[in-house]
């Protein structure tokens, strides 16, 4: 696959270099059975400048010290969602509490606390290190190119999707079962908020990086 790439990529550069229109170029690729998309994929590494031969457009890379970072980012996001979600639902139950428990006091003062700790360790991180990463890609658009960027920003977005359609399903089987309650409604509407919030955000940053690329 990965030499029939390759041959692509040549095949690309050799027509361009002939004076080949994109148009012409993409329509040869498709007639040879090549799909739309591998022939714009291929067609989009190049730029179209008005130079003597073929410009090749920066590509994805992958950076060591940038796969650190991104991890190190989306750790502390994880974990900053997930204990903003656990510390709402300990207040929750603790505004709502459930009689037949008489042992739930103690316990979500004990889930209080470390979901807090978690917070105030977490979130910090994930502020720092966002805003150190922000400012190196105002620098430097080209670094939106990293591959664990992309990688990471993606299972995100399929994390927090697969959060919403199960929260949703939860709502809709409690509901044809008439079992709803404020404090069962409370949480859906807390977990449906944290990972919408975040599917939000990172689909707006990708469909800009898109529109500008």
């Amino acid at each position: 696959m990965a030499a029939a790439t390759q041959g692509l990529d040549l095949f690309v550069r050799e027509a361009l270099l002939k004076g080949a229109s994109r148009q012409t170029i993409e329509a040869a690729l498709i007639g040879a059975g090549w799909t739309t998309e591998q022939t714009r994929d291929a067609l989009n590494a190049y730029a179209e400048v008005d130079f003597p031969v073929p410009v090749p457009k920066p590509r994805p890379y992958l950076s060591p010290r940038e796969a650190f970072l991104y991890l190190v980012l989306f750790a502390t996001l994880y974990l900053s969602a997930y204990h903003l979600g656990s510390l709402l639902f300990d207040f929750i139950n603790r505004a709502f509490p459930d009689a037949a428990d008489p042992d739930n006091a103690s316990r979500l003062v004990q889930s209080m606390r470390w979901s807090v700790a978690s917070l105030v360790i977490a979130f910090p991180v994930f502020l720092f290190v966002a805003r150190h990463l922000g400012k190196d890609l105002a620098r430097n658009p080209v670094k939106r190119l990293s591959a664990v960027r992309r990688w990471l920003t993606y299972l995100t977005l399929f994390v927090a999707a697969t959060v919403l359609v199960g929260d949703l399903i939860t709502l809709v089987y409690n509901l044809l079962g008439g079992e709803l309650s404020m404090r069962f409604v409370l949480k859906v509407l807390v977990v449906g908020l944290i990972a919408g919030a975040i599917f939000g955000f990172y689909l707006r940053d990708l469909r800009r990086e898109e529109s500008e690329s």
